[in-house]
């Protein structure tokens, strides 16, 4: 068993290195610091050589750019921990080497012969091991045989120490019974929605001084953001439609190429279950007919789903011709069947009938005669692109451009909020985003086919607009907040009653429930602060909340522990265990390494590493 386990943790290390060395070290070969300069540091005896420090750093600081999308310097790296953090990893990791060799651990030589051989990275085109190929692999990565094996050791041997350190610790059983507690526990609640239709009576009309009151109250909610006033000149392929003429002809030739469309013979939606014999298709079709089975659980009963049992839209013809015939005879769903087919026998379903298609030419002439003349004027467009281009290189404005040619021009206060009209088009947003003063107008293509150019003419800073001009806002924003006002008020009411021990139902507000809901719940057409604070209430205990311009009295009638035959809860047991175990384990590993290079001593050649830092901040 301890040599199986063993072979096991070879194993992961063998392939662990060999990502290393083929994916995450692509790049990062060897630079050349000096045969004085052999390494940055050590522990106890073991060295933490220069070259593992360059490539573990390049590989810190290009991860770290992916993730940030910039260059990131020495400096940088430094400020970001990445420079501390691969010194503690390569100190950690030189004191484990130092220890499994005071232990006098390590694998042999055919140990080691074994894990090279079987390495995909160094085989052949033939599959087999080439030497040719694992000395190329090696030398672009800067590293030669003997170091390269050597590396395969000391990384079994750390593992087989780190294993024996952090192997076999104890999930903490009492945080895991706390968080499953919390997480998975459950309440039973019901609640009264008060809304408008229960106010006790009508809203009065408002006075100017209430109106004026809640607009100065609320003037975020009135003020315009920052907008750009943008100027441009478009025009779209429906601009130019009514101008141009499409003749009958062209019609009835696009209607002709399109006959799939218009003319169609009956169809069916059609499943085909096939079946190895014919005495399992007839036990099928019994079992369907008894009501023993369904459809679904014979085609799951042979490891099948729907929608590998789907054949889609079918006409007669394209039927076997027994099954086509029973099939179109049914007048609503069903299964036919069993028949024969080239596959063996098989049942049919149909799930649906869609009638003959037959539309006349004179039926479609005004949707071919659009269709035909959008593509007329998207070619018209694309011909006119090249000469408003022309015209904007010579100097022409935007407006001389609208009198010149079928463009037309106007203005918009834009922001990213905006959608209306050229607003919709994802072209124009992106332009408008990034448009400046100093930006000159050239053309830009529309997803359907026009084309605009734009110009900015000024940048309009926030504002608040004048109640006038928000009245109807102001006036929904006023009925809003005296409904949730009187709401809550009648809320308050109920709550004190139900305190007293009459029922929730006391009032006209409608009463619904909630059983065994756990944190993550959720209730359609409800606040999400209705579940939580259904979990901050004790047992019996009343609250209050607004949302969705609603007032809302819950009430918690019961709290009950995770229930332990629920799937989801078992899977958060073990989830969390292994969550727990992994914490503790990396803890308990970098403790250790931690006192091992304490006990051993240990020694950082920091010239040695300004010369790494300085050969990286060249390249």
């Amino acid at each position: 068993m301890a040599q199986s386990a063993g072979k096991k943790v070879g194993n992961i290390v063998i392939w662990v290195l060999m990502a290393l060395l083929i994916l995450g070290l692509g790049g990062f070969g060897v630079t050349n610091f000096g045969s004085s300069i052999q390494s940055v540091g050590e522990v106890g005896d073991e060295p933490i050589t220069v070259n593992d420090y360059y490539r573990e750093l390049l590989s810190e600081i290009a991860a770290a750019e992916r993730d940030q999308g910039r260059q990131i310097s020495i400096s940088d790296a430094e400020q970001l921990g990445i420079l501390a953090r691969v010194r503690t990893r390569l100190t950690n990791r030189a004191a484990l080497d130092n220890e499994a060799a005071r232990m006098g651990l390590s694998v042999g030589d055919e140990r080691v012969r074994e894990q090279v051989l079987a390495a995909p990275a160094f085989q052949g085109i033939d599959g087999k091991f080439d030497r040719a190929a694992y000395q190329g692999v090696l030398r672009n990565r800067g590293l030669s045989v003997d170091e390269f094996e050597t590396g395969i050791r000391k990384d079994t041997a750390r593992t087989i120490l780190q294993g024996a350190v952090i192997g076999g610790v104890p999930a903490p059983q009492v945080q895991i019974d706390t968080l499953l507690a919390y997480f998975g526990e459950r309440r039973s609640f019901r609640w009264a929605t008060f809304g408008p239709e229960q106010l006790a009576e009508p809203l009065p009309e408002p006075s100017e001084e209430e109106l004026k009151t809640y607009y100065q109250a609320n003037t975020p909610d009135f003020t315009l953001p920052q907008m750009k006033r943008i100027t441009y000149a478009w025009v779209a392929p429906e601009m130019l439609v009514d101008s141009v003429e499409i003749d009958e002809d062209s019609a009835r030739k696009l209607y002709e190429s399109k006959a799939s469309d218009y003319q169609q013979p009956e169809r069916r939606l059609i499943e085909r279950l096939i079946f190895p014999s014919d005495e399992a298709a007839a036990e099928a079709k019994a079992a369907l007919e008894d009501g023993s089975a369904t459809f679904q659980s014979l085609v799951e009963g042979r490891g099948l789903t729907l929608e590998d049992v789907d054949l889609g839209e079918l006409t007669r013809a394209e039927l076997p011709e027994e099954a086509g015939e029973a099939l179109f005879a049914l007048e609503e769903p069903g299964v036919a069947g069993p028949f024969t087919t080239d596959l063996g026998p098989a049942l049919f379903r149909m799930n649906g009938i869609l009638a003959a298609v037959d539309v006349p030419f004179e039926e479609a002439r005004a949707d071919l005669t659009l269709e035909l003349a959008q593509e007329r004027a998207r070619r018209v467009i694309s011909d006119m692109e090249v000469e408003v281009e022309d015209r904007l290189a010579e100097g022409a404005t935007l407006e001389e451009l609208a009198d010149e040619t079928d463009l037309v021009v106007a203005t918009i206060d834009w922001w990213d909020a905006s959608g209306e009209a050229i607003a919709s088009y994802d072209a124009f947003r992106d332009a408008a985003l990034t448009l400046t003063k100093d930006d000159f107008p050239t053309v830009i293509r529309l997803e359907d086919g026009g084309i605009f150019a734009m110009r900015l003419d000024e940048t309009l800073e926030p504002r608040l607009q004048e109640l006038e001009a928000v009245r109807g806002k102001v006036l929904a924003g006023w009925e809003a907040q005296e409904t949730e006002k009187r709401l809550r008020v009648q809320a308050a009411e109920l709550q004190a009653q139900v305190e007293a021990g009459a029922p929730l139902t006391s009032s006209d507000a409608p009463v619904d429930e909630a059983e065994a809901l756990t944190r993550d719940g959720f209730i359609d057409g409800t606040p999400p602060a209705l579940v939580t604070t259904a979990f901050e209430l004790d047992e019996g205990g009343l609250g209050i909340i607004e949302g969705f311009g609603n007032v809302y009295l819950l009430q918690l009638n019961k709290i009950a522990a995770p229930d332990p035959e629920n799937e989801r809860i078992a899977l958060l047991s073990q989830l969390l265990g292994q969550q727990a175990t992994q914490s503790i384990s990396v803890d308990l590993y970098s403790l250790f390494a931690e006192a091992l290079a304490r006990d051993a001593g240990v020694e950082i050649d920091n010239s040695a590493l300004a010369q790494v830092h300085a050969q990286i901040a060249t390249q």
